[in-house]
C-alpha cells in the first residue's frame, strides 16, 4: 500500500487506555474503539490508521471486527507502510537476536506481539521454516510475509501451520490445513538440540513440529539423567526424554497418546544411535496409574502435558488435572529422585500451578523440595507489557525419602 492510497481510520473511545497503547500494550479491545457501520464493515484484517479519541493518530494498527481483539498495533508510526519491506525490518530485528542467542538455525524466530508481528508465530528448522499466521492480517498478507522470510533468513521451504487455536477467534476456521508455500520436504526434519537428534515433522506433525520454548528445562532436566532411569510423561517428539539419552540416562520411558509422535521419538533415539528407549502409547493418566501398580518407579519423572486451562473458563479443571498429573506421577519417583511439572497453559499463573502441583505430590503421598523453575528459552520473548506472553512454566522437585 502506497501513501497515494490513505488508510482508513478508526478511533478510540473517550475512556480507552490511550495512555496504555502510547506506552508499547498492543491491542485494543472491541469495547474501546468506536465501531460505527464503517468500522464494523472493515474485512477482518484490514490495515487502519488509530486515533486517540481527540484525533491524534497513535500508529498503524490491523482490524478485525470479528475478534475481541478488534485491534492491534502494528507500529506506532502513523507513517508506517505494512509491505514486504516492512516486514523484512521485523525479521531482521528478530534474527539478529537469535543469531546471537544459537549457534544453528534451529529456533523460533518470531514469538508474535513481542517481535511486532502480532498473532505471528514462525518457527526457524534450518533451511526451512514454518509459519502460523494467527491473525487476520497475517493471513492477508502471508505472500509477502514468505518472501520476506526467505530474503532476510535464506530459507528455502516455507510451511504455512493453519491449526493455531487463536484462529477460530480471530474468525479464520476455515482452512484448518498445512500448506507448503515455498521449496520441497523430504519427510521430517532433523533438530539438533541440547546433544540429542529430534525429528519435526513440518507437515504433518503438532502445532510447527517441535516444541522448542522447553529448550532450557530439557536442559536442566539433562543435569540429572547421567545413569538415571527417566520417565518422559506426555512425551510428544520425546522432548525430556531424549535429551536425557543424549545426557547418558540408562533407560528412558515415553508415554504419549499419539504413535505418529512415538515414531518420532524412536527415529530421534536411532538417529543418536540410543536404543534404551521404551515407547508406552495410551492415555497418560491411566499409563502412569498402570505403572503404579507394576511397582515401577524412576530417578526422574517428567509430565509436560497439553494446556489444560488454555482460557479463563477452563481454569478450575484445569488446575485440578494439573494437581491429578502430580497426584500420579509423585509415587512413581524414587526416593531422592526428581519430579518435572510443566504447563503451557495461559489462565494458569505461576502460582496457580505451583500450588495445584504442590497439592497433588502431597496427595500422592511424598514430601519435596523444589529446586528450579524454567520458564521459556529466549527465543520466546515476552511483551512486558503482555503477562500472557510468559505461559510456558517448568518446576523441578526433589522427592525426598
Amino acid at each position: 500500500m502506497s501513501h497515494s492510497d490513505p488508510l482508513p481510520t478508526v478511533r478510540l473511545r473517550p475512556k480507552a487506555e490511550a495512555r496504555a497503547i502510547r506506552h508499547g500494550f498492543p491491542w485494543v479491545y472491541g469495547d474501546e474503539l468506536v465501531t460505527d457501520r464503517r468500522t464494523k464493515a472493515m474485512t477482518p484484517g484490514t490495515i487502519a490508521l488509530l486515533e486517540d479519541a481527540e484525533r491524534r493518530p497513535m500508529g498503524v494498527v490491523a482490524v478485525n471486527p470479528q475478534s475481541k481483539l478488534i485491534a492491534r498495533m502494528l507500529d506506532s508510526d502513523p507513517a508506517a507502510v505494512i509491505d514486504q519491506s516492512w516486514l523484512a525490518a521485523r525479521l531482521q530485528t528478530a534474527l539478529d537476536l537469535r543469531a546471537r542467542l544459537f549457534d544453528a538455525p534451529f529456533y523460533r524466530l518470531i514469538h508474535a506481539e513481542a517481535d511486532g508481528l502480532p498473532g505471528v508465530v514462525i518457527d526457524r528448522f534450518g533451511d526451512a521454516a514454518v509459519i502460523q499466521p494467527n491473525a487476520a492480517w497475517a493471513e492477508h498478507l502471508i505472500g509477502p510475509l514468505s518472501a520476506a522470510l526467505q530474503e532476510v533468513t535464506g530459507v528455502k521451504t516455507v510451511v504455512k501451520n493453519a491449526s493455531g487455536r487463536a484462529r477460530g477467534l480471530e474468525g479464520l476456521d476455515g482452512e484448518d490445513e498445512t500448506t507448503l508455500l515455498a521449496g520441497a520436504l523430504e519427510g521430517p526434519v532433523e533438530v539438533s538440540m541440547n546433544g540429542a537428534i529430534y525429528m519435526a515433522d513440518l507437515l504433518g506433525g503438532q502445532k510447527t513440529g517441535l516444541f522448542y520454548d522447553q529448550r532450557p528445562n530439557h536442559a536442566f532436566a539433562a543435569r540429572f539423567a547421567k545413569g538415571a532411569k527417566v520417565l518422559d510423561v506426555f512425551s510428544h517428539v520425546g522432548g525430556f526424554g531424549l535429551a536425557a539419552l543424549a545426557a547418558g540416562a540408562s533407560e528412558v520411558t515415553c508415554i504419549d497418546g499419539s504413535q505418529p509422535a512415538l515414531d518420532l521419538a524412536a527415529a530421534g533415539a536411532k538417529a543418536m544411535g540410543q536404543s534404551a528407549l521404551t515407547l508406552r502409547k495410551g492415555d497418560a493418566f491411566a499409563q502412569m496409574e498402570a505403572l503404579a501398580k507394576e511397582g515401577a518407579t524412576f530417578d526422574m519423572v517428567i509430565c509436560d502435558p497439553p494446556a489444560f486451562a488454555p482460557n479463563r473458563k477452563a481454569l478450575e479443571a484445569g488446575l485440578r488435572a494439573y494437581e491429578r498429573v502430580a497426584r500420579l506421577a509423585a509415587p512413581l519417583v524414587a526416593p531422592g529422585g526428581v519430579l518435572g511439572l510443566c504447563s503451557c497453559s495461559h489462565a494458569a499463573d505461576l502460582t496457580k500451578f505451583r500450588n495445584a502441583s504442590a497439592r497433588g505430590i502431597g496427595r500422592g503421598g511424598r514430601r519435596a523440595q523444589m529446586l528450579h523453575t524454567g520458564f521459556a528459552g529466549p527465543d520466546h520473548p515476552q511483551l512486558p507489557q503482555l503477562a500472557e506472553s510468559g505461559y510456558l512454566k517448568a518446576l523441578f522437585f526433589r522427592l525426598n525419602p
